[in-house]
């Protein structure tokens, strides 16, 4: 056994230094939101108990489908998963840390920072602005490929300022790759930004496989991937040891079959075309019984995001007296101000996409904010809540 130390994700020069020694051997790693109590002590790192010698790092889930979770990762994991990103993008190169440092995709920019002996540029300011984007940007070093990872929101973000701001759009272009992650990325937005001349790479996975491993709808190094009973499946070397302290739960979606390869079962509905190509239609969970038909609803926001005006719109379940369950749109009063007129553009979309007709929405909810995760992923939950809330009401 071995420390476990919590290092503040703010202090990005202490965190690297630590997965540093975690990744040779040291104590493992638990990047936090917040500093952790000093006591007096000079250094970023406070002891959070003990961890088996092969673990490098623990993150925490933001929770956005399920209750948070505490996800071990060996140094192996980790080193398998950058350097099967290195391959999949060309080689290494500098690397600009946009996304929280205490979320798998901030800790994976930094271990291939790591492992490139690059130094991560790091934007000024603590919440994500496209400006100051451009101008961390104009600060990595020439004459290397330039990499960054983003979340949809920050994507659409920069989307939308750099279709105006002429040095964002240089920006945004001056990238090798641009990997996009964490949720859906709606087709909008991806269309818009390859127009800019933005290289943007999708990518799958999450903290149980040391981040993103299907890059575009491929397995990236030595991932494996398939379907069970409609559920994605993966395998690798970048698997998660399981969670921390919980045995049983580590044990529901990590399994190990007769030929004694271990697989991790991500909860997300998906299909592998002719090709072999990784299409997710949404989670397991978000699938609701509505007249006796089975609806995805992550389908159903697919479509619902194609239609102009419903980029940022999420699709929720509600009680229905008649067909049991039925999908609610959510969206900002900005984005969905003419909801009012929308439910049959947004029929049409559902129509269009080959859904059912019990995909239809049958609502939609305008409010005046989105709450959101501290990751910035919707807070679904709360929206849940909202949509039950406002049918009761």
């Amino acid at each position: 056994m071995k420390p476990l130390e919590r290092v503040s994700a703010s202090d990005v020069a202490a965190l690297m230094r630590a997965l540093g020694v975690a990744l040779d051997g040291g104590p493992a790693v638990w990047p936090v939101a917040a500093a952790p109590p000093a006591h007096g002590s000079a250094t970023s790192a406070s002891q959070a108990g003990e961890v088996d010698d092969r673990v490098a790092l623990v993150v925490e889930t933001s929770g956005s489908t399920d209750a948070p979770k505490r996800v071990v990762l060996s140094a192996d994991a980790l080193i398998a998963s950058a350097e099967a990103t290195h391959d999949a993008l060309g080689g290494p190169g500098q690397w600009l840390l946009a996304v929280p440092a205490h979320y798998i995709a901030g800790a994976q920019v930094l271990v291939r920072s790591i492992l490139a002996g690059t130094e991560p540029e790091v934007p000024d300011g603590e919440h994500f602005d496209a400006v100051v984007f451009a101008a961390a940007s104009a600060r990595l070093v020439p004459h290397v490929p330039h990499y960054t990872s983003l979340v949809p929101v920050q994507l659409a973000r920069l989307v939308e300022a750099a279709e105006r701001d002429a040095f964002i759009a240089a920006a945004l272009r001056s990238y090798d790759a641009v990997l996009v992650g964490g949720q859906a990325l709606a087709a909008d937005v991806a269309r818009r930004a390859a127009e800019l001349g933005a290289n943007v790479v999708r990518t799958y996975g999450s903290s149980e496989t040391a981040g993103g491993c299907v890059y575009d709808g491929r397995p990236i190094g030595e991932t494996r991937v398939r379907i069970e009973d409609g559920v994605v499946e993966l395998a690798g070397p970048m698997l998660a040891d399981g969670y921390l302290g919980e045995p049983a739960r580590t044990a529901g979606v990590f399994t190990t079959d007769a030929r004694g390869t271990r697989w991790y079962r991500t909860g997300d509905l998906g299909e592998l075309d002719a090709d072999g190509v990784l299409r997710i239609r949404g989670r397991a969970d978000d699938v609701i019984i509505s007249g006796g038909v089975k609806v995805a609803l992550g389908e159903v926001e697919r479509a619902v995001r194609a239609v102009p005006g419903f980029g940022d719109a999420v699709v929720v379940r509600a009680a229905d007296a008649e067909w049991g369950e039925r999908p609610v749109v959510v969206g900002p009063a900005s984005d969905a101000a003419a909801a009012s007129d929308a439910l049959v553009a947004l029929a049409a979309a559902t129509d269009a996409a080959g859904l059912t007709p019990a995909a239809r929405p049958v609502r939609v909810l305008v409010v005046e904010r989105m709450p959101q995760l501290p990751s910035g992923k919707p807070d679904r939950r709360a929206l849940e809540a909202l949509a039950a809330a406002t049918t009761a009401g």
